[in-house]
């Protein structure tokens, strides 16, 4: 025999502007809406990455929006680059550095600081070089790794004889 069935209230329409109708988790506000604007005739994909926001045109990973409680040294518009192009970048946008939060090796990412005074007319500035297709900023990115069992390496180079009890451990 069925149990009866519980009795749940009807969902009821959306509210203009209510997102309880869609149980969840809420999505972030976009950090730096106004970059995402700006590069609007592009088409731009988003897609999260590290709890930022990447944002991809064509097939090139251009720029991260980051706007992070923690480390907010690295908050604002990170670009995809390489280091032969730090020089040159450096001469357009002065504020640009390293991101901290990567280490201290030099990384092909560059953070334009959301702390800088003229962060939005900077970042504005990057959209506009992204735009006219400045070979300088964006990255295609590599094909996703799945990740392989690692072979187990053997020191001796032979076949070591194990006993049971070792042989279940390994497994």
């Amino acid at each position: 025999m069925s149990s009866p069935r519980r009795k749940t209230p009807p969902l009821s329409p959306p509210i203009s502007g209510d997102n309880d109708y869609f149980p969840g988790k809420p999505r972030k506000a976009v950090p730096h809406k106004f970059v995402l604007d700006a590069l609007d005739e592009l088409s731009p994909r988003t897609r999260p990455m590290f709890g930022c926001l990447a944002i991809y045109v064509d097939e090139k990973i251009v720029l991260v929006l980051r706007d992070k409680h923690e480390q907010v040294d690295d908050n604002g518009v990170w670009i995809a680059t390489t280091a032969d192009h730090h020089p040159s970048l450096r001469e357009d946008f002065p504020d640009m550095r390293s991101i901290q939060v990567l280490g201290k090796g030099v990384t092909g990412w560059q953070v334009l600081p959301a702390s800088a005074p003229d962060f939005e007319e900077v970042a504005l500035r990057a959209c506009e070089f992204i735009i006219a297709r400045d070979p300088r900023i964006g990255k295609v990115p590599g094909e996703r790794r799945t990740s392989r069992p690692k072979a187990r390496k053997n020191p001796g180079g032979s076949r070591q004889k194990t006993s049971r009890k070792s042989a279940k451990k390994v497994r």
